[in-house]
């Protein structure tokens, strides 16, 4: 299976923040979910995969190419989606198109006209006068008009509202129908992750908790609850975010070792918006127990 994306020990460090030998690859024709607590790193996993951050070791490569030697040829093959604008907010849709033209030598004006229709996109209005979620097709039918192999999403339903999230999802799983194609989506609304993505990988504090398929990760978790004192110690040392309460306990647990657990304690498959809040739990437990011991 080809991958269109590969990353193989990506670091990179900021004062009081570092990326870890982050790997994770993506193959051709289909979605990944990027997600993890804001902070995890994402954003500049992102910017390391356009050269927009120098990252300090490691190798990216797009389409099996360089993403510093090459990136040029990379950008010219890629879209990309921010959480904002990033094109020229005091120019029309039509300024837009002839300002970006000259940069894409398999521009299709014909392909951008017939988006900007289908998307209800107003052409003689400035764009930063739009909405959020016009905003939000506009660079789709940029990244779709210059017949882009990979799309990288960077939190772009934030703030948008339910109908122009699932506007985006089903424009995304058009696009995917192009088995040639990839999508690298990271978004904190893990919802939109299970309903369209095919692999998942978790950033959490800079390093790779889990990549692989989302099938993988909904199976390898299960939710216990009970009473704390029915749990036995074999199993509370595998426990993930375990967090006792008046009533009883809660934690995250491996699926494959639920057969240490008695029936009495209560399993239900995770989400990974569950996984996601007991990872960061279990991180807090983690954080507390060291200022405890010093």
């Amino acid at each position: 299976m080809e991958n269109i994306l590969e990353i193989k020990g990506l670091c990179k460090k900021y004062d009081g923040f570092a990326l870890r030998d982050v790997s994770f690859s993506l193959p051709r024709g289909y979605i990944m979910g990027f997600v993890g607590q804001n902070g995890s790193g994402k954003t500049t996993t992102i910017r390391s995969i356009l050269n927009m951050a120098q990252k300090d070791s490691g190798k990216i490569t797009v389409f099996g190419l360089d993403s510093v030697t090459d990136t040029i040829t990379i950008k010219e093959r890629l879209g990309v989606v921010f959480d904002s604008l990033y094109l020229a907010e005091h120019l029309n849709v039509k300024q837009i198109e002839r300002q970006l033209k000259p940069f894409y030598k398999d521009w299709d004006s014909a392909e951008f006209a017939r988006r900007i229709k289908e998307f209800d996109l107003p052409d003689n209005r400035p764009a930063g006068d739009f909405s959020k979620g016009m905003k939000m097709k506009l660079m789709i039918a940029v990244a779709l008009s210059h017949k882009a192999e990979l799309i990288i999403l960077d939190e772009p339903t934030s703030g948008l509202d339910p109908v122009a999230r699932d506007e985006l999802l089903d424009i995304l799983a058009e696009y995917i129908e192009d088995e040639n194609r990839g999508v690298l989506f990271s978004t904190h609304i893990t919802a939109d992750v299970e309903r369209i993505a095919d692999y998942v990988t978790i950033l959490h504090a800079g390093k790779v908790w889990f990549t692989g398929t989302k099938d993988a990760l909904t199976e390898r978790y299960v939710i216990i609850k009970g009473d704390a004192a029915e749990l036995p110690q074999s199993a509370r040392e595998k426990c993930i975010g375990f967090h006792n309460y008046r009533n009883g306990f809660e934690a995250m647990f491996p699926a494959e070792d639920a057969a240490l657990l008695p029936d009495v304690i209560d399993t239900e498959k995770a989400s990974i918006d569950e996984i996601l809040v007991y990872i960061a739990k279990e991180d807090k437990h983690e954080r507390d127990t060291a200022s405890d011991t010093v």
